[in-house]
């Protein structure tokens, strides 16, 4: 059977490991849990895999609140409250009060869509058992209306995870895993080109010097991920900083560094001569 098939995007690069892992979880149509360190691109994949494959994406970024049925659907019981009390609008329909959440949408998409289910690990543990069912079956019911909805197409379906806390075995069954590790420099220096094709190669050479040095110091709590090594290089080019400044001063350390601890002991090591 044949079935469309991720290649990436002009803006992702994709590994063959990464590329195998999304096809393989849509031909075998399973959730693929992604896994890897903040800023590695798992929550960006799922918007490079809409784009190649052409479909929406519907987004549902879970909380540390969230229920697993809001994905699906909740029933606006105040709007029907207030609605009644003006006696302007007919409450009789129900289904007027029904909001269907981003899980709901994409089971009742009438294209194949992909739904990405972000930092599931958030939420507390009964969130991911609470989606077996719709996920296994891709139907639920609207008990308010007595009404049950079976998906037209099978999303495919992305969840991310930080590894904030251990996923119940009963769910990772059900999944495709893939942990995406963190770029090496010769990757991570094609990743920049996508964003700054123009960037000077000296200056490139000294930036990622710098960059794997500031991950590599042991006593940085907040490692600076690859949207912040794209965001210091445009910091860089836009302030005309030369490449023996880059070595010497480290400027615009704040766009990597987020914690006061991790400045102080960068510019300590620093100071220290402590360079790769």
């Amino acid at each position: 059977m044949s079935f469309q098939q991720f290649t990436g995007t002009d803006r992702y690069l994709v590994t063959p490991e990464l590329r195998d892992a999304v096809n393989v979880a849509i031909a075998l149509e399973k959730p693929l849990l992604i896994r890897g360190e903040p800023g590695t691109g798992k929550t960006v994949l799922a918007e490079a895999v809409a784009e190649n494959l052409v479909m929406q994406l519907l987004t549902w970024n879970v909380k540390s609140t969230s229920k697993a049925q809001e994905g699906l659907y909740v029933y606006d019981t105040v709007q029907r409250l207030n609605d009644a009390r003006f006696g302007d609008k007919d409450i009789s329909d129900i289904g007027l009060y029904i909001k269907y959440g981003p899980m709901g949408r994409a089971l009742l998409a009438e294209q194949r869509v992909v739904l990405l289910i972000d930092e599931i690990d958030k939420a507390d543990m009964e969130f991911p058992n609470d989606l077996l069912h719709e996920l296994d079956r891709m139907s639920f019911s609207v008990h308010e209306t007595n009404e049950h909805h079976t998906a037209k197409h099978r999303p495919v379906v992305i969840i991310t995870s930080n590894n904030e806390k251990e996923l119940p075995d009963a769910f990772l069954r059900r999944c495709v895993f893939h942990y995406i590790s963190f770029p090496d420099r010769d990757t991570m220096a094609d990743i920049v080109r996508v964003h700054h094709p123009d960037v000077e190669d000296e200056l490139l050479k000294q930036v990622l010097l710098r960059f794997y040095w500031l991950r590599d110091l042991p006593e940085i709590r907040k490692r600076p991920s690859t949207s912040e090594l794209i965001d210091w290089i445009a910091a860089l080019r836009r302030g005309g900083v030369s490449t023996e400044a880059i070595e010497s001063e480290l400027p615009f350390l704040g766009v990597l560094m987020k914690r006061e601890n991790d400045l102080q002991v960068t510019l300590q090591a620093h100071r220290r001569g402590r360079v790769n």
